[in-house]
């Protein structure tokens, strides 16, 4: 596979707006459509921003009318904003294109990132992103002094966390000691081409993650590679990690195109 080029949007304090970043994906991914350019990836930090995927419900929306930018990647929704390195790869892969294996190629990466810096991570089956895994169930520290099987998150389909004080709070899911989501992934693929990509959390505000439902996943929270290893980490010590490992997961996949049933012997 060809060398991938990284292009460097803008770092903080020189946020980029949301809305410019997706201009130009547009404009990129056009380009490497028409073979003009070469395979991309557009990393950067965000100014704070609401994003919602097809997927997301209204009952995952801010409940104080904050904006939200809806976009057309899978997913639901997610915040994007400052501490958070946010990379948009725009690659032309082999069509019918196997999307899953591109999302677990961009898991690959970022478990290998944060590995570098001390932190063991890993996939949650049927969850897309990279995770760090709670402690099991039974050594957990109590909610609101309720066992799980009274979690009114898990039995009750009305329950809002967003309502319902800090110790649901998305946040502190590392203090209730849940799995925690350290990266989101969410992609568009059109006429063979990727766009959107990955958000790793290296050192953010994670108290935005509380006024969603992040991801629309309501028994699980967020977390940041700062607050996993209990020493401050920058985006800018991240970036150059993260294209190492980006680079030889993506420029050495063994790309195919996805397996269409009933295709073998045409």
């Amino acid at each position: 596979m060809a060398e991938l080029e990284f292009v460097h949007l803008g770092f903080g304090p020189d946020y980029v707006e949301y809305t410019e970043a997706w201009d130009e994906q547009r404009r990129v991914h056009a380009a490497r459509f028409a073979d003009e350019i070469g395979d991309t990836c557009l990393l950067l930090e965000h100014r704070p921003v609401y994003t919602a995927g097809r997927r997301t419900a209204d009952s995952e929306r801010p409940l104080d009318g904050t904006p939200v930018v809806d976009v057309d990647r899978g997913g639901k929704i997610t915040w994007h904003g400052p501490g958070q390195l946010v990379g948009y790869p725009i690659m032309k892969l082999p069509r019918p294109v196997d999307v899953v294996a591109h999302v677990r190629r961009l898991e690959e990466a970022l478990i290998r990132t944060a590995a570098d810096f001390g932190l063991e991570t890993t996939r949650v089956e049927g969850r897309s992103g990279v995770w760090v895994l709670g402690d099991p169930v039974e050594e957990r520290p109590l909610i609101g002094g309720l066992s799980l099987d009274l979690d009114p998150r898990l039995h009750d389909d009305e329950f809002d966390p967003r309502l319902n004080g800090p110790e649901y709070a998305p946040s502190n899911a590392g203090q209730r000691r849940e799995d925690r989501k350290l990266a989101a992934i969410g992609i568009r693929v059109a006429k063979g081409v990727t766009m959107h990509g990955f958000s790793l959390n290296v050192n953010p505000d994670n108290t935005w993650f509380d006024r969603i439902v992040p991801c629309g996943i309501r028994d699980a929270g967020v977390t940041s590679l700062s607050y996993e290893l209990g020493r401050e980490v920058t985006v800018a010590d991240v970036v150059p990690v993260a294209e190492k490992h980006l680079r030889d997961v993506l420029e050495n996949a063994d790309l195919r195109p996805r397996a269409v049933e009933g295709a073998a012997g045409v």
